[in-house]
């Protein structure tokens, strides 16, 4: 009887970049089903101290859409073992940038001891989520001339009418392409 084997990775997932797919692509390949826990935008206040850039429902749809994801649940509470208790994991990946850390030491003994393995991945130097979010708040401070202001798109949960705005557009855009159509 084969058993499958269970990944669990969890994170806040925010600004999603190459550094996250890593993480994921290389977890996947290290088990037969992975669940990626979501870190709430509660939790991820408690734990950072300001809420993620991208909010918890948007952050869900893109990890859930990733072909190497086979499940993406909430994290309400940073308790990996009370979550290793519902999912029942084999391994629990993370990037290495945690390795030996106290709370990640701690998990290492404590996991050891239910059979769970801790795998780390390499950290993605060149790019982070906290890295963006300095882009972001340098880019907004910013002054015009030097970047022109722009409106941020408001979170799904938040939009309304955008039908309307989507016709009215792509009207704009038959009427530019029936303009360059070449008359007969």
């Amino acid at each position: 009887m084969d058993v499958t084997r269970i990944g669990y990775a969890p994170g806040v997932w925010d600004l999603f970049h190459i550094g996250h797919l890593n993480i994921l692509r290389e977890a996947r390949r290290h088990c037969d089903r992975l669940v990626v826990g979501v870190t709430s935008d509660d939790l991820a206040r408690r734990m950072k101290g300001r809420p993620p850039v991208i909010p918890l429902a948007e952050r869900l749809d893109i990890v859930r859409s990733l072909r190497h994801v086979d499940e993406a649940v909430v994290e309400w509470e940073d308790d990996k073992v009370e979550r290793w208790k519902t999912i029942g994991f084999h391994v629990v990946f993370k990037g290495d940038d945690w390795r030996g850390t106290p709370k990640w030491d701690a998990l290492e003994r404590h996991f050891a001891q239910v059979g769970v393995e801790v795998v780390y991945f390499p950290y993605t130097m060149h790019v982070s989520s906290t890295l963006l979010r300095g882009a972001l708040e340098l880019l907004s401070a910013q002054e015009p001339p030097h970047i022109p202001s722009a409106q941020l798109a408001k979170p799904l949960d938040q939009e309304g009418g955008h039908e309307q705005d989507m016709g009215e557009q792509q009207g704009a855009v038959q009427e530019k392409e029936d303009v360059l159509t070449p008359q007969e």
